[in-house]
């Protein structure tokens, strides 16, 4: 049976994030993210009915520098948020300005982020573009005559056991690291 058919009751709460990849000049990549909370329903805060109303829009762009996978700048916007304070995080991603996209990132990033002001949305968000980071340089490599040629070394590192169909005794990942 499928949830739809379970579903009881009203809708009431939407988290949507959406992440694009932009070419930024020939060698680096434009990626960015955006979280938009909505309460679909009205709400009461501090004893005040509040009508249904945009709770979290936040954006992180960040340049990446394609030949390392490095964050070359970090852009926090929060254009939508429950509280002023709120804004006193938009600087908190700053720190991981310098950091490579590979394993690890997420680890090394919730260090950081423990040591700062943190903002669980924006680390989120993060989290979520930090993947979509190798598509979208895939895609960039890939929209280039020589880019359907990957190194086996990028393969291993980024590639080899990240889902099933590159595990490591699986067929692409062999055929692709065959020359290590």
């Amino acid at each position: 049976m499928s949830l739809d058919n379970q579903r009881k009751g009203k809708k009431i709460h939407t988290r949507n994030i959406e992440i694009s990849t932009y070419e930024y000049g020939e060698k680096n990549i434009l990626v960015e993210g955006q979280l938009k909370e909505d309460t679909l329903t009205p709400i009461y805060v501090s004893g005040k009915k509040r009508p249904p109303h945009t709770v979290h829009h936040m954006v992180v762009q960040m340049v990446i520098e394609c030949s390392s996978l490095t964050i070359k700048e970090i852009k926090v916007e929060m254009p939508g948020i429950p509280y002023d304070w709120c804004q006193e995080t938009s600087n908190s991603l700053d720190a991981i300005k310098g950091l490579k996209i590979a394993p690890g990132f997420t680890r090394k990033v919730k260090k950081i982020l423990s040591e700062s002001k943190k903002c669980s949305h924006l680390a989120t968000l993060l989290f979520a573009i930090a993947p979509a980071v190798m598509q979208g340089f895939w895609i960039f490599n890939a929209g280039k005559p020589s880019g359907d040629v990957v190194s086996p070394a990028i393969v291993k590192d980024y590639l080899v056991d990240t889902c099933w169909v590159w595990r490591k005794d699986g067929p692409l990942a062999s055929r692709s690291t065959r020359n290590l």
